[in-house]
């Protein structure tokens, strides 16, 4: 392992813990630990994670996925991005198909599930009532992705959904009219990084087939092209 990347790597643990240990949204912090505790019937034999729920993948991405927030049932149940629910279950083939994951499902922390040249997290951090943070809520775990974005230092960024599209501009001060979230929309910023526009594969978007495979496929091409040119 190169220097650079057992840097990040400690950097990134560090970081985590911050994330886990973070109660500063009391509506956010009851609605996930009653969800633990209440628990869907389906998992009523499982543990829940119940707290916020940091990023993962390869210390040294290129590419850095954004999505909204934990499912009440899926990250908020396993704890690790996309894990568990319908959501993950239409992302993690796609990854696999493109070449970023080693496996095309994502089950549990301990599934043996390894992301390459990719690093996977998310506007908001805990479970929202509703799948909907409040700004202010949004606001309070922004520092996190700033700081993610610091250690990974991504040359492309895929935002899964107009909020994480909307959060990332707000990072970047990037406020030009000609940046607008359409469905495979791309945009260079000022710094040089890319900002890859995809629809979230939610179970909404993807059985109205809002979002097809095929459609995901090509983001995750053209993610792969851009960090190759």
């Amino acid at each position: 392992m190169a220097r650079n990347e057992v840097v990040k790597q400690i950097q990134l643990e560090a970081h985590n813990k911050e994330i886990i240990a973070c109660r500063k949204c009391p509506r956010l912090v009851e609605w996930r630990e009653e969800v633990a505790r209440v628990k869907r019937k389906a998992y009523k034999d499982h543990e829940y994670w119940g707290k916020p729920v940091p990023g993962f993948g390869d210390p040294q991405a290129c590419v850095l996925v954004v999505g909204l927030a934990p499912g009440a049932h899926g990250s908020n149940r396993t704890g690790r991005q996309f894990t568990g629910d319908a959501s993950g279950n239409f992302l993690y083939p796609a990854l696999h198909k493109a070449g970023f994951a080693n496996q095309p499902t994502s089950e549990s922390r301990s599934d043996g599930l390894l992301l390459k040249d990719m690093f996977i997290t998310a506007s908001g951090r805990c479970a929202p009532p509703d799948n909907k943070p409040s700004p202010d809520e949004l606001n309070n775990c922004q520092p996190f992705l700033e700081r993610e974005l610091e250690i990974i230092n991504p040359g492309v960024i895929v935002c899964l959904g107009r909020v994480a599209f909307e959060r990332i501009l707000k990072i970047y001060s990037a406020r030009k009219p000609v940046y607008k979230f359409a469905h495979g929309a791309s945009y260079q910023l000022d710094n040089g990084k890319w900002v890859l526009c995809s629809y979230h594969p939610s179970q909404q978007n993807t059985s109205t087939k809002k979002l097809t495979p095929e459609m995901f496929d090509a983001i995750w091409a053209k993610a792969k092209q851009l960090v190759e040119r």
